[in-house]
């Protein structure tokens, strides 16, 4: 069987009892390009790429399973959906082998594990049911390793946004920082959200953007999106050191000032250029004099209810691990961290 994830899915109305979830056999069709093929950013309804548009509403779209990092972030991911408007997708995947969901001739799931896999989906489905009473729930079992079955759903999908805990077991075994997550985070074509830290924050909290230059727009503009909706402060967060900077030469106090209105100027442009779009949203930004960036981001996660890191087009190609920056913040922060590519 090829490695490529394979997915089937149908929509599901909102009731936590109603219809099983969308199962596809072996001969499904795999949706969109293999788990390994690198995505280009694209439009979404969080304004990436440019202004916010009802034309298209894709679901926002979490990995499940059976472990309490996984619910953390399906219930980060609900309350995502439900501020947006937006379906909610429970994927959950199943990998080729007998002793994990095929039978000995592989021609489909055993009843066995049809049986656990359908009643926890119908438990997430009620739990979601009770929180949010009229979001729309749809649940997908794929086929497939599991970077690939998320990468491919969400394709498939169109999704908004991927969710991701930052641990996992059964049908996502190995999902862990350095893992599964990370290399959805690194190749997939659009927002990934690590739920990790406080994930209950009130909504009003700040939201923390990491802003290295002028690229950035599109992790600028899902931050500001997000604030419209959560009424919260988008704080624009861009790190700098007059050592690191001088290298090891010792900075002359000119030279200092000049680096610093040089970063600060950079800052300002890119939160005015933001804000033109989000008229309603209020910005503030934050020149951090840090050894590094990602001190400076896991800081401000303390205080933030979200996080928000660009991942440029050098990060994650050829497979390549994610930036220092981004690989620190996702294992560090204490709030959600959103992934987000920039062109």
């Amino acid at each position: 069987m090829s490695s490529r994830a394979r997915t089937c899915s149908t929509r599901s109305p909102p009731s936590p009892t109603s219809g099983a979830p969308s199962v596809c056999g072996p001969r499904g069709r795999p949706p969109g390009r293999g788990g390994d093929s690198l995505r280009r950013p694209r439009s979404s309804v969080y304004g990436l790429g440019g202004t916010m548009t009802d034309e298209h509403r894709g679901p926002v779209l979490v990995a499940i399973d059976d472990t309490a990092h996984s619910w953390l972030a399906v219930e980060w991911a609900a309350a995502e959906a439900a501020l947006h408007g937006l379906t909610l997708r429970l994927v959950h995947s199943v990998g080729p082998g007998p002793e994990i969901g095929y039978d000995e001739t592989g021609a489909g799931l055993t009843e066995q594990v049809f049986e656990a896999v359908t009643g926890m989906l119908e438990d997430a489905r009620s739990r979601i049911a009770a929180a949010h009473p009229h979001l729309p729930v749809d649940t997908v079992l794929v086929h497939g390793r599991p970077a690939e079955a998320v990468l491919d759903a969400a394709a498939g999908a169109d999704a908004e946004v991927v969710v991701l805990g930052t641990r996992g077991r059964g049908g996502f075994a190995g999902l862990l920082l350095g893992s599964v997550s990370m290399k959805v985070a690194a190749h997939a074509d659009r927002p990934v959200v690590v739920a990790r830290g406080q994930v209950e924050r009130a909504v009003g909290d700040d939201i923390a953007v990491g802003v290295r230059d002028e690229r950035d727009e599109a992790a600028v503009r899902f931050a500001l999106a997000e604030g419209g909706v959560r009424r919260a402060t988008v704080r624009l967060v861009h790190a700098w050191s007059p050592l690191r900077e001088a290298g090891l030469m010792v900075p002359q106090v000119g030279h200092v000032d000049e680096e610093q209105r040089s970063h600060a100027e950079l800052l300002n442009r890119v939160a005015r250029a933001a804000a033109e779009d989000f008229p309603e949203v209020r910005v503030v930004t934050e020149l951090a004099v840090a050894s590094s960036p990602a001190s400076a981001l896991v800081d401000a996660s303390r205080e933030a209810g979200l996080v928000v890191l660009p991942r440029h087009p050098a990060e994650g190609g050829l497979g390549l691990p994610l930036g220092t920056v981004t690989h620190a913040v996702l294992h560090h922060a204490n709030c959600p961290v959103a992934i987000v590519p920039v062109r």
